[in-house]
């Protein structure tokens, strides 16, 4: 009896041993911690609807949380009402919670900015930029709250390499888009040449920024998408020569291992496309719809799509591994599920 009891004893190490050799059964919070730096992101959060995902984006560990736009929904030129919206956002007890452990940083979309769709025009801009920058608990000596518009850079120093963060401002000086009359598409592209998407002033800033980087990545936030720009919706797309001129910027620059974040749509996707002249691929890095998504999602073109839409609530992460020069890029969503994932090896 002693000699079949400790055959079955030794049979349970041994296939306990087998188990823990096959990575594939090593749990992904295992293989997230051993990311050299995390960033966490997402958009389109209403403040009147439940939160459910703080608790999961907490378990990834991120370094930054990153706002891609819509943190609040309060299209309105009353100031009272928007800073009201923003307070119950700060005051949701799991988002509140999760800020305190993180550093916040973020850019605008139209809800939050407090027009829809909107752009230069809107009236109340200036004294929106500081409620926003009151939300993300900005110094009041900030270079934010004397400049025009959000945008902003924060380098980050991680195992002797640096990652550079560059939030985009895609509203404060946004001329007018084209309407499509013609389709059930809500615009169409503008005439090559005519709008600007940043603004004189900041195309010169982010010049200046992408010129002089020395870091080994540089992510640049934008609230709207810069690859897909078939839906007729807002994108980079409606201003055909602004989108030609920011991946020539990267091109011309120097600048090492651009990756775009993107919002705005309530679904979330990764797209991908080589530029000539560049030694690497742009991908812009969709991540859309915290509190509310496109559930009843049908599908869109988008020539540069890796992998499937989510339209499930989700947000996404990234993960940096200097040893490797690899990108992991995941779509989540509630209880920290993968939806998506995509590994980007750089040089």
């Amino acid at each position: 009896m002693n000699y079949f009891k400790s055959l079955f004893i030794l049979f349970l190490l041994i296939s306990s041993c087998k188990t823990n050799e096959h990575p594939k059964n090593i749990p992904l919070v295992l293989k997230e911690s051993n990311a050299d730096f995390v960033i966490a992101f997402g958009s389109c959060n209403n403040q009147t609807l439940a939160n459910p995902l703080w608790t999961a984006i907490e378990k990834n560990n991120p370094n930054v949380w990153i706002w891609g736009g819509d943190v609040i929904y309060t299209d309105t030129n009353d100031m009272a009402f928007m800073a009201e919206n923003y307070r119950k956002q700060k005051n949701n007890t799991d988002y509140a919670t999760f800020a305190k452990k993180v550093e916040m940083l973020g850019t605008w979309d139209d809800h939050d900015y407090g027009l829809n769709d909107g752009g230069v025009e809107y009236p109340k801009k200036a004294e929106a930029q500081q409620l926003f920058l009151d939300f993300l608990d900005v110094a009041k000596n900030d270079v934010r709250r004397k400049q025009e518009g959000v945008y902003f850079a924060k380098n980050y120093s991680v195992n002797n390499n640096t990652i550079k963060i560059i939030l985009l401002d895609t509203r404060y000086f946004r001329t007018a888009l084209t309407t499509d009359n013609e389709t059930e598409k809500r615009f169409k592209p503008n005439v090559y040449g005519e709008g600007t998407m940043l603004g004189e002033t900041q195309w010169g800033w982010l010049k200046n920024e992408l010129q002089n980087s020395k870091a080994a990545y540089n992510i640049i936030v934008s609230s709207i998408q810069f690859l897909s720009g078939e839906h007729g919706f807002e994108t980079w797309a409606n201003m055909p020569h602004e989108a030609d001129k920011l991946a020539n910027l990267i091109k011309s620059s120097g600048a090492k291992n651009a990756i775009i974040l993107s919002g705005d749509r309530h679904i979330s996707e990764i797209s991908k496309k080589e530029i000539d002249g560049l030694n690497y691929p742009i991908i812009d890095f969709t991540s859309s719809g915290l509190t509310h998504s496109y559930s009843d999602f049908k599908g869109e073109p988008n020539k540069y799509r890796l992998g499937n839409v989510v339209s499930k609530k989700s947000f996404g992460v990234l993960n940096f591994d200097f040893k490797t020069n690899a990108v992991t890029m995941e779509i989540k969503g509630e209880n920290n599920v993968v939806f998506e994932t995509y590994t980007q090896y750089y040089q």
